[in-house]
């Protein structure tokens, strides 16, 4: 039997947290009892964590850790890195905003064997003009600087095989930023099997954006320096 571990990095979603736990609790469930929902609190100022915590009795397959905020691209490394230690087979990583739908993670599941990484494909999405532009020009900056062209370089709705995924995270520096962009560019540039899948992106369901237009502008151009740093660095 297939082992998943779901990875749900929560920072400041006291107002999300319990829902989405509660969604996405009975997904790990039916698939199998060595299953796993990890949420990984990112250091939050507010209960995320205790609000956490205190549902594990509920939710017996829940795992609730907390760290210091590094953000979300050090978030999900330690995620990733958690899983793999942990024996899954499959990881999976959505966010706890409460904008995307376990419903349509089944197709994702049915799917698994084509690994690589299954992508959500934000076609549609509801979260904003400056969010849509951002994901616009990411493809815009990924093929300039790798050469590659992705739909949705940083969807937060990714399956992944665990024994691919270990060999990709050799090459992502530790705690970096924008690790799963630069996890879906490494999949895409070696030809891992990479296939995408159209999903539903609802607006946030609680909770404030973290970034603004102008802090998303100046991650923008942090970003295009490491990446081009790490073109050279990683040979890609």
């Amino acid at each position: 039997m297939d082992k998943l571990y779901i990875i749900i990095p929560a920072y400041n979603e006291e107002e999300t947290i319990k829902s989405v736990i509660a969604q996405w609790h009975p997904m790990v469930e039916g698939i199998g009892p060595e299953s796993r929902l990890v949420v990984i609190d990112d250091g939050s100022r507010d209960d995320t964590y205790r609000i956490a915590s205190s549902l594990r009795e509920t939710y017996p397959q829940l795992v609730a850790l907390t760290k210091d905020n590094q953000g979300h691209g050090p978030t999900v490394l330690r995620g990733y890195k958690y899983a793999i230690r942990h024996g899954a087979d499959y990881v999976f990583q959505t966010d706890s905003d409460g904008q995307t739908l376990p419903s349509e993670f089944s197709k994702f599941w049915r799917n698994r064997k084509k690994c690589g990484i299954l992508i959500g494909y934000r076609k549609k999405r509801e979260d904003g003009a400056s969010r849509v532009f951002v994901t616009k020009t990411l493809r815009f900056v990924l093929l300039a600087t790798f050469g590659v062209w992705v739909k949705d370089g940083n969807s937060p709705y990714r399956l992944m095989r665990c024994s691919q995924l270990q060999e990709v995270l050799r090459k992502v520096p530790k705690n970096f930023f924008l690790a799963n962009v630069l996890i879906t560019v490494i999949y895409t540039k070696k030809g891992m099997g990479v296939h995408y899948y159209p999903i539903t992106f609802l607006p946030r369901q609680g909770g404030e954006n973290t970034f603004d237009m102008k802090s998303l502008i100046k991650t923008g151009w942090r970003a295009i320096g490491q990446f081009l740093a790490l073109r050279r660095r990683i040979g890609l």
